[in-house]
Parts: structure tokens; sequence; C-alpha cells
């Protein structure tokens, strides 16, 4: 299990705390590891620890009464969710899910003691609210995709960024709706057009993008 300079070295600004907060966070800290696949927190479950990501990556998600999802944003190493940030502020439940997409290893700091650290150390502070405003920001961004973006463009730029040096993209046609905020069927359509064009040839669970200048261009004009 890593110990907690293993854990600090992902966050240069814990680094930085005063020695006071530093010592808080040394005796609080419970170093985890979560196998990819488990649910770390589902819609309404209260919140009781803030995680510190070092290596893995958490997919943080909404989903709807009629069953659509959409992928709010990801937590890889060295960032924090700021869903729990915003739930241990406010002593709020968690509205959305999270859910390990990989292996992670990190850290569990107990909620009684992120509010102490909130209260008591600007170091800490200042960390808290700088991964919070980053990730706001990049939220706004997503809202503004979904309600104004054309569902041409932004899957062409979903797929050029999610396939490899072999061109495959290994994911459902859910899976690339709950990406995108759209429904099953719609990515459905599109994508067949797209394999309708020749850019993409599609298989069972996985896909392989094999014009991505093509879709490179869709994603300048929408």
């Amino acid at each position: 299990m890593m110990d907690f300079s293993a854990l600090l070295s992902a966050f240069p600004a814990l680094q930085a705390l005063d020695p006071a907060a530093q010592s808080l966070l040394r005796q609080s800290v419970r170093p985890v590891r979560i196998p990819a696949g488990t649910r770390l927190f589902a819609d309404g479950d209260p919140c009781q620890a803030f995680l510190l990501v070092r290596d893995g990556c958490v997919r943080v998600q909404k989903v709807g009464e009629n069953g659509r999802e959409i992928v709010l944003y990801r937590v890889e190493g060295g960032q924090t969710c700021v869903l729990t940030t915003v739930c241990l502020m406010a002593h709020r439940d968690y509205g959305a899910e999270g859910i390990a997409e990989q292996d992670i290893d990190g850290g569990l700091l107990p909620a009684p003691v992120f509010t102490q650290l909130l209260a008591s150390s600007a170091g800490f502070r200042e960390f808290a609210f700088t991964a919070y405003a980053t990730r706001v920001s990049d939220l706004l961004m997503l809202i503004e995709d979904v309600a104004f973006g054309r569902i041409d463009s932004r899957l062409a730029a979903l797929l050029v960024n999610r396939c490899g040096a072999d061109g495959v993209v290994v994911a459902t046609h859910q899976d690339l709706a709950a990406e995108l905020g759209s429904a099953r069927e719609v990515i459905s359509r599109q994508l067949k057009e797209f394999e309708r064009r020749g850019w993409i040839a599609l298989h069972r669970g996985r896909l392989t993008v094999l014009h991505p200048d093509e879709l490179s261009a869709l994603t300048r004009t929408g």
C-alpha cells in the first residue's frame, strides 16, 4: 500500500503546506487501493471523505430518470473530485455517481479533517478552491458543447481523441452517448453516417477510424 510521501508527490500544493497542516494530513489520510469497476459513490449518498487520487481514473457521471447518462468529468492522478469538495463544504449528499475506470491508488481524508484544514490552513484552502475553479470552468465548456455544439462535430472530435495509433476506439454506442450527453439512437445514426462516408468501420463493442483527417476537418466546421 502506498505511503504518505508517495501520495504527496502527486500533489505539489500539499507539499507546500505549513508543518502543522502537513502533520494533520499525515495523521489523518488513509491510503486506499480501489479496483476498477468499483462504484465510489452513488447519487444521493452522503459524502464522508475527500479522495486524493495519485494514480488511476474516476469517471463522474449523471444518470437521468430516463436512463440517459452524461459523463461530467474524470478525476485522474494528482486531481481531486470537485463534486466531493462541494458536498463537503455545503454538507450535501452526492448529486451524481463516481465509478473507478482504472485501479485507483490514493488517500481518503475524513470529512471532519477536510473541514478543519479548510478553516485553518490558507494553503489547503487555495489547493481546494483552485481545483474547484478549474473544474467549474471545464463543466461550463461541457454545458456549452451539449447545449450548442453540433453532435456530428462533437462525436468526430471524441473519436479522433480516443483512437489509438491503430485507429481503434474500444467503446459501445452507449459509452459514446454517455460521453456526449446524447441518446444512444442519435449516436448510432451518426456513426452509421460516418461509416457510409467511409471514415470509420463499425464492429461490436469497438470501431476503427479509417480517415482521422476527415473527422478532424468536421470538428473545425462545428
